[in-house]
C-alpha cells in the first residue's frame, strides 16, 4: 500500500449552542476540507473535542464522516483510551466504518496515572491485534508520557502496524530526524502536528505529513506543493506569509480558532464548544479574524 502523505487536518466537532451535535454543519466541514485540497482528514482528536463526546456520539460522527467523505480522501479516526480493551474496540469500530488508519495517544488518565514503557508497547500491540489497518502514535504533551525516539523505533519494529507517528512533544524536527534514522523502513509516516507551527524545519528533517488545525489549509497546501516541487525558497516564503496566523492559533486560540473562522465563514452554524470550555474572548477572536482576512483564506469564503 502506498504510504499516506501530505496534509491531514483535524476536523472540529460542530455543536449547536445547546451543546447538541450539529450534523448539518459537520457535513459542511467535511466538504470544505475536501474542496480545500487536503490529503486526508482526522476525526475525534483533541482538537475535535474528543474528550467531550459520548461513545454513541463518536460512532454517529464516524459514520457521518465516512458517508460524507464518500471515499474522496482517507480518514484517520482517533481511538485513544486508557484501557487497551476499549482502545481496541474503538479501533475495530473505526475500521469497520471505513477508517484508513487509527491514531492513539499513550494511555494516561489525569495528571499522574501513566503506563510504563513496556505497558505502552503492549497497549499498541493489543490494538494492532484487533485491526488490519495502520496505527499512528500521537506523541502529545497532553498524555504526559515520555516516548523517546528509540522507544518509538522499537515499537515500529516490534508492532509493524505501528508505522505512523505524529510528533508534538519537544523539538519535533530533531526527534523526527532521530526516529527516521533509528527506525528506517519501519517508519512509514513521520508526521508533525501542533498546527504545523514548525512545518519547514520538520520537512527538512524528513516529515512526510502534517496534521494541523483547519485555519490555514490553503497556505499549507501551497507550501507543501511548492516544497515537493523543489521550489523550496518559494515554499518558505509562502509558509512565512501564513506563519503569524498559525502562531496566533497555537499560542492564543487552541481548538477554538478553527471553529471561530468556520463560523465566520458560514461553514458551521455555531462556534460554541461544549461546557466547561468557553469561546474565544471578543478581543482574541477579532485579532484572529483580522489576520485571516488579510490572508484571504478560503475558510472565510467557502460557505458564503
Amino acid at each position: 500500500m502506498t504510504p499516506y502523505r501530505g496534509i491531514f487536518p483535524i476536523a472540529p466537532t460542530a455543536f449547536l449552542p445547546s451543546g447538541d451535535l450539529d450534523l448539518a454543519s459537520q457535513r459542511r466541514v467535511v466538504d470544505y476540507l475536501v474542496d480545500a485540497g487536503v490529503d486526508g482528514i482526522c476525526i475525534h482528536a483533541n482538537y475535535s473535542e474528543q474528550f467531550s463526546l459520548t461513545d454513541e456520539e463518536r460512532d454517529r460522527l464516524t459514520d457521518l464522516t465516512m458517508e460524507q467523505v464518500a471515499g474522496r480522501v482517507p480518514v484517520i479516526v482517533t481511538a485513544s483510551h486508557f484501557s487497551s480493551r476499549v482502545a481496541a474496540a474503538r479501533a475495530r469500530r473505526a475500521e469497520v466504518a471505513g477508517a484508513a488508519m487509527v491514531m492513539l495517544m499513550a494511555p494516561y488518565h489525569g495528571a499522574t496515572l501513566r503506563a510504563a514503557e513496556q505497558e505502552v508497547r503492549d497497549h499498541y500491540a493489543t490494538v494492532a491485534e484487533a485491526i488490519s489497518i495502520p496505527i499512528m502514535v500521537q506523541d502529545a504533551p497532553m498524555s504526559g508520557t515520555p516516548l523517546s525516539a528509540a522507544f518509538l523505533a522499537r515499537l515500529a519494529r516490534e508492532v509493524p502496524q505501528v508505522s505512523y507517528f505524529k510528533l508534538e512533544n519537544g523539538v519535533a524536527a530533531d526527534k523526527l530526524r532521530s526516529l527516521i534514522a533509528l527506525g528506517g523502513d519501519a517508519i512509514q509516516g513521520p508526521f508533525d502536528g501542533e498546527e504545523s507551527i514548525t512545518l519547514i524545519p520538520d520537512l527538512e528533517a524528513g516529515a512526510t505529513g502534517t496534521m494541523p488545525g483547519c485555519t490555514s489549509i490553503d497556505v499549507l497546501r501551497r507550501t507543501w506543493d511548492l516544497w515537493h516541487a523543489g521550489r523550496r525558497a518559494e515554499a518558505v516564503a509562502e509558509y512565512e506569509r501564513g506563519q503569524p496566523l498559525i502562531s496566533y492559533e497555537n499560542k492564543l486560540c487552541g481548538l477554538h480558532a478553527t471553529k471561530a473562522l468556520m463560523a465566520e465563514g458560514g461553514i458551521i452554524a455555531s462556534e460554541a464548544p461544549r461546557h466547561p470550555l468557553k469561546p474565544l474572548s471578543p478581543e482574541i477572536r477579532a485579532g484572529l479574524i483580522a489576520m485571516a482576512r488579510r490572508l484571504d483564506l478560503l475558510v472565510l469564503r467557502w460557505g458564503r
